[in-house]
């Protein structure tokens, strides 16, 4: 669900964009793996995990989920055909128990853009060539770890959901941030920052009433969703607190960062 806002400023949701969930099955037998109760309103990217095999699907359910992803699977090709609407994204096994997992895809992909990445159990060239000529926006292998599999992900959502651009010169006096040279002044001198600290500031500067998550600094400044990576951003908010002063970046505890008036 959304994070409580915290008055006057505006709390951004974690991820690239709302989701819904459709209604869980009855059992997780059926194929469902979190409550709608659960999933609705989270604000984060939701996954439909398609796979005949229950020990893959779980393994990677429970992977995606400790990322921050919601996520469901099913089992057949029937039920993610019934369900794909409502996810953002579909991991989807080629090698289905009832329909081939080609025509699943082809028949997803004609639906709208709905990112889709297909999962071959062989790694050979013409089973990554038919599944993107199916409408797969990438092909991997079943075998592939979850570092790979996080960063496809990653990769394909960037593409799916460009950011949009942002003004390139900030003035929040006396504070000033030129987008062009990657130069910042503060009281008209120069303040040295390294990339990561400067591309920090200037996302926190473009919406400054807007209290930005860990996860959505992550995603934005260092293109990655991995949790136990958003230690980093500790360090950045340090460095700049002591090059600006401790008032410029401030903490809302629970929810994420915004930035201060100095």
């Amino acid at each position: 669900m959304r994070p409580a806002s915290v008055a006057p400023t505006t709390v951004r949701p974690a991820a690239l964009r709302p989701t819904a969930v459709p209604p869980t099955a009855s059992s997780p037998a059926q194929g469902q793996t979190q409550t709608q109760a659960q999933a609705q309103g989270s604000g984060v990217v939701s996954v439909l995990v398609v796979a005949g095999d229950a020990a893959a699907a779980q393994l990677r359910v429970r992977d995606l989920q400790r990322q921050g992803y919601t996520v469901s699977s099913v089992d057949t090709g029937a039920k993610a055909l019934a369900a794909h609407q409502s996810y953002d994204m579909v991991l989807l096994d080629l090698d289905l128990p009832d329909l081939d997992g080609l025509e699943v895809c082809r028949l997803i992909r004609r639906t709208g853009d709905k990112p889709i990445i297909s999962i071959a159990t062989r790694d050979t060239e013409l089973d990554r060539v038919l599944a993107l000529q199916a409408g797969a926006d990438d092909c991997v292998l079943a075998s592939c770890g979850i570092r790979e599999m996080l960063a496809r992900i990653e990769a394909v959502l960037r593409r799916a959901h460009p950011r949009p651009q942002v003004s390139h010169t900030i003035s929040l006096s006396p504070l000033h941030i030129d987008g062009t040279t990657r130069e910042v002044r503060l009281d008209g001198r120069p303040v040295v920052l390294t990339a990561k600290e400067f591309d920090l500031l200037h996302t926190l500067a473009a919406d400054p009433k807007t209290v930005l998550s860990r996860k959505e600094l992550m995603a934005r400044v260092w293109d990655t969703t991995w949790a136990a990576s958003t230690r980093t951003i500790d360090t950045h908010v340090s460095n700049l607190r002591a090059k600006l002063g401790g008032k410029w970046i401030i903490t809302v505890h629970g929810v994420g960062y915004r930035l201060g008036r100095g």
